[in-house]
């Protein structure tokens, strides 16, 4: 997938320690750190928000694209 999460980046520059990020974000620390491995398939905005609060930061700080023509194939599901 051509999305990619740079949390970890943002965490290291930050000073941050990825068990305090998510005590302050109030999510589990596994579940922290399934998103910084990019293995979830999604995020609710109000959990991005919070993350983006929690680093002073946008949600562009926090996720990249490489662009992948496949993305605009008009036979792919939806999410």
């Amino acid at each position: 997938m051509p999305v990619r999460v740079t949390l970890d980046a943002l965490i290291t520059r930050k000073g941050l320690k990825a068990k305090d990020l998510a005590q302050t974000v109030g999510l589990s620390e596994t579940q922290l750190s399934l998103f910084r491995s990019g293995k979830v398939k999604g995020i609710r905005f109000r959990t991005l928000a919070r993350l983006c609060a929690a680093l002073d930061c946008k949600p562009g700080d926090l996720l990249d694209y490489d662009f992948d023509a496949d993305d605009l194939r008009a036979d792919q599901e939806v999410d």
